[in-house]
């Protein structure tokens, strides 16, 4: 199907075939339609705020969940996408509400956005648990704003679709088409190197982003938008439609209008969200050469659905998915070309029922099959077949080893190939600041050859496991012509970076992971084609250096940052909040 069309839908989409509520069965009827003096006053309050009595009494109440700021450029749309909603969930009959909720701008909160991923998913529970909300529209895109808003609205279970942001437009600079921030960082490095000056850099800032919506690489934000579509919780072709492409508005109403129908036939979020879902988001990541920050998120939205997902299923999916998206930073495309090209349903499409559950339900058809139908390829370069695919494998590799007992990963396609297998002496920095400081010392004696280690970037560590892991490679280096080294690190890195960097790396060196035995000069060696990561000392030293080590005190003595700090899990587990995943009823409030 094209990301532009309207959908066609069966008469009887996911659903409808059910038997339909009554509006004393919606929701919101506990607090509008009793007898009691709490109706009576939640009714003079509609009055208050301006609604007639026929605008909302035994309509479906839908909560357009916004995390629109002024402060998030991914997300400066949204203002009017909210209103594209409305006009939709009013066109069928239902009563549109709009909640603006904690803005997560990867560009400008620091120490980073991760450290409130979970603050933003209570937020979302709990706000639609606690109103007279019948089901949601979730408006979101920048990296964790997606992940978030289905965490909380997979543990509220409403009926629910994702509106994501969409990407911005290509770049453009001297004749150059731009991503960011891939380009960002390859411009960087340029500077860095003496390549380009001042006068360059400031036209590099002008032309990187040109416009409102997310990175148009295969950032994070484009590969959880795209893992959302594959779950099924969004209207068709809706990750790749450009954020200011009229289809964007269309697609916003066509989901305010889906979302009543939703809730008449009583179709919940966890009705889409099953295991089968989460293996085709799995699948279809890995088909992008996406973001290794879907693991951690993907991990955390399944344990949100009481759906086992490990590091394990995403190493066994990634040996037998090809890599079909010929996109940024693994490949050459932008999102708009990917959109142009056919954009997500091609893809699946491509996969076909070899990789994906064809049969399962989606908010918009009876089936993903239903939902793929006429499909079609617009440019075969974009898009690939399996045949002509970037790569046999899926984009990522999950390593173990003495040095990742719990795992870490790799975005192998986006490394230099002869780094695949590489042995040599680590350099080790204990924070981000002293790296930044120290990396361009010539006494640090580091080469090509070297593999700089950064610890202290956890979840804990971080805090909130800042994008630290793609360290720079020093200037002198950049100079003699060398763009890749090994990295390791227990951080992540932004969806748009590259090279042969290991991430997640756990347990992290902040709660004594090996990480934080790791001494200059010792030998490590990466394989990814074993899928190892191994310090190369012998357990009794690892046991004596154990010995030794101090764990340091915790950072925060109050506020959400100490709640953060006793409850958050290692990336392995997702960065959850335990409570917030575990299993346990929660019970609905009382509105008399």
């Amino acid at each position: 199907m094209s990301a532009d069309a309207e959908p066609t839908r069966s008469p009887n989409g996911p659903g409808d075939s059910q038997r339909r509520l009554t509006s004393e069965e919606l929701r919101s009827h506990q607090w509008y339609g009793t007898d009691g003096l709490r109706s009576f006053s939640h009714r003079a309050r509609t009055r208050q705020l301006g609604y007639l009595p026929e605008e909302h009494l035994g309509k479906p109440v839908i909560a357009i969940v916004n995390t629109w700021s002024d402060i998030n450029p991914c997300h400066q749309h949204l203002r009017e996408r909210a209103e594209a909603v409305k006009r939709g969930v009013w066109q069928a009959g239902g009563f549109p509400l709009e909640f603006p909720v904690a803005t997560l701008s990867e560009t400008f909160q620091k120490p980073t956005p991760m450290l409130y991923r979970n603050l933003l998913s209570l937020e979302t529970e709990e706000l639609l648990r606690s109103y007279p909300v019948d089901g949601a529209v979730l408006l979101g895109g920048c990296d964790k704003t997606t992940p978030a808003l289905l965490m909380g609205a997979a543990s509220a279970d409403l009926p629910t679709i994702f509106v994501p942001a969409g990407p911005m437009l290509r770049g453009h600079w001297r004749g150059e088409t731009l991503g960011s921030g891939t380009d960002m960082w390859k411009y960087w490095d340029e500077k860095r190197a003496g390549r380009i000056g001042d006068q360059e850099l400031s036209e590099l800032e002008c032309g990187l982003a040109r416009s409102p919506g997310t990175c148009m690489t295969m950032g994070t934000a484009s590969t959880m938008a795209s893992a959302a579509e594959a779950l099924g919780v969004t209207m068709p072709g809706a990750a790749a439609i450009p954020a200011v492409d009229s289809a964007h508005s269309r697609m916003a109403a066509s989901a305010g209008r889906r979302i009543v129908e939703l809730v008449w036939t009583d179709a919940r979020l966890s009705r889409f969200l099953t295991a089968e879902a989460y293996e085709d988001a799995v699948t279809t990541v890995l088909a992008l050469g996406g973001s290794t920050n879907a693991v951690i998120h993907l991990i955390a939205m399944a344990g949100r659905s009481h759906v086992p997902l490990s590091l394990a299923d995403f190493d066994r999916i990634a040996r037998r998915v090809p890599v079909l998206a010929d996109v940024r930073p693994g490949g050459r495309f932008l999102m708009e070309d990917f959109y142009y090209a056919g954009g997500l349903p091609t893809l699946l499409a491509r996969l076909g029922e070899e990789q994906l559950h064809l049969d399962r339900p989606t908010v918009a058809h009876d089936s993903l099959r239903e939902q793929l139908a006429g499909a079609a390829t617009h440019d075969a370069e974009v898009i690939r077949t399996s045949d002509k695919s970037l790569a046999d494998q899926g984009g990522l590799a999950v390593l173990h080893g003495n040095l990742a007992p719990d795992g870490a990963v790799i975005k192998h396609i986006s490394a230099d190939p002869r780094l695949h297998r590489h042995t040599g002496p680590a350099v080790v920095f204990d924070d981000y600041r002293t790296m930044q400081a120290t990396i361009n010392e010539p006494a640090l004696g580091i080469t090509r050859d070297s593999v700089l280690v950064l610890r202290g970037s956890g979840p804990l560590g971080g805090p909130g496991m800042p994008e630290y892991g793609m360290l720079p490679i020093p200037d002198y280096l950049l100079k003699q012509g060398v763009t890749d080294m090994v990295r390791l690190s227990d951080a992540r890195m932004s969806g748009t970076s590259y090279g042969a960097c290991v991430l997640h790396i756990a347990p992290e060196s902040h709660v004594g992971g090996p990480l934080a035995l790791v001494q200059d000069g010792d030998l490590i060696t990466l394989d990814v084609s074993t899928r190892t990561l191994r310090l190369e000392i012998d357990d009794i030293e690892l046991d004596r250096r154990r010995a030794a080590w101090t764990p340091p005190g915790p950072r925060y003595g109050r506020g959400f940052g100490a709640l953060y700090q006793d409850h958050i899990t290692q990336a392995d587990t997702g960065c959850d909040f335990a409570f917030l995943s575990r299993e346990g009823e929660v019970p609905e409030p009382y509105a008399g």
